[in-house]
């Protein structure tokens, strides 16, 4: 039985899956599996799978679920007591898988290990932004503003605390959820906050920047309305589970929010978009405003720029730039 499962969510990644899984089979730690789960491919994603000759990675097929419900089949199909996740258009660093084994291995309180990581662009070229969480002292409240897990390709997560947070809905015959599979957006954060909100496992990162997170063309810009939508919806399924956490911290959370998709519309270049939901971000708390000033000030100051000017000047685009 291997130690760790890194599980590789696929959907029609032809163009990627060769590098992804390239990335993860010259991992330094040695005693792992990988599955790949075919989410309904049309594409030689199956295929080039099946064609690594190598004994480790498996393939599991299936018709279309999405994206929490590949990683839902991948837990299922996982045999590892470590279960890390890795999209098939992202890469891992080598030593990533081994930096979590230690960590989980060293401190048996932590559910969830993640790192940060170095932004890269279609071409697998660095994009010069990174994203460097907070790793200690990690609280619900830090999970709901800032997830500081950044992207669903950075954690490595205790089989024992996955199991903790799984549950069988009433139309599902065949296997647990441990992703909610109606979610299409956020789905990540979701299972992030219910962990914190509903088990006393711990949320900690390792240092490095150990996952290349790939953005592809449009990817800033895409979907901004969607993904503040999808993060509403989220917080409305939550609310019931901790009302008086909700209650607290939902304002803050929701302008932390708000501040994150101004500045993905200053690095696609949506100037009045930016404008508008920095200052939505500051009407609904200040909170962004005192915990991170230059952050927050950058960010404002980048989509008033880029609105009145069309442009950013050349300080303003290296202040944006500086930290996703």
């Amino acid at each position: 039985m291997p130690q760790a499962t890194i599980v590789v969510p696929a959907y029609n990644v032809e163009r990627t899956l060769p590098a992804t899984l390239a990335s993860l089979r010259a991992q330094t730690h040695r005693d792992f599996e990988i599955v790949v789960v075919d989410d309904g491919s049309t594409d030689r994603t199956a295929a080039i799978a099946r064609a690594t000759g190598d004994r480790r990675v498996r393939l599991v097929q299936q018709p279309n679920r999405g994206l929490a419900g590949a990683r839902n089949t991948g837990i299922q199909n996982a045999r590892g007591v470590y279960v890390g996740f890795c999209d098939a258009d992202d890469l891992w660093r080598p030593g990533k898988l081994a930096a979590h084994v230690a960590h989980l291995e060293a401190a048996p309180h932590v559910g969830l290990s993640y790192c940060g990581s170095e932004l890269i662009d279609e071409a697998g070229q660095p994009l010069g932004l990174s994203q460097t969480p907070r790793l200690r002292d990690v609280t619900a409240a830090h999970v709901f503003k800032r997830n500081p897990v950044g992207n669903g390709s950075a954690p490595v997560m205790r089989r024992a605390a996955l199991d903790a947070i799984a549950w069988r809905p009433v139309a599902e015959p065949h296997r647990d959820w441990w992703f909610d599979e109606t979610f299409r957006q956020s789905e990540d954060i979701e299972c992030w906050l219910r962990l914190a909100l509903t088990t006393d496992w711990e949320i900690e990162g390792v240092p490095g920047l150990l996952t290349r997170y790939r953005i592809a063309g449009g990817g800033l810009s895409a979907g901004i309305a969607a993904q503040f939508a999808a993060w509403e919806r989220m917080v409305d399924k939550l609310r019931p589970v901790a009302p008086a956490f909700m209650e607290r911290h939902e304002p803050a959370a929701r302008a932390y929010q708000l501040r994150y998709l101004a500045r993905r519309a200053v690095s696609a270049g949506q100037g009045r978009q930016a404008l508008d939901l920095g200052l939505r971000s500051m009407a609904l708390s200040r909170r962004p405003l005192i915990e991170e000033p230059v952050k927050t000030g950058t960010t404002l100051a980048a989509a008033a720029a880029l609105h009145l000017f069309r442009k950013l000047p050349l300080r303003a685009a290296t202040l944006s730039r500086a930290g996703a």
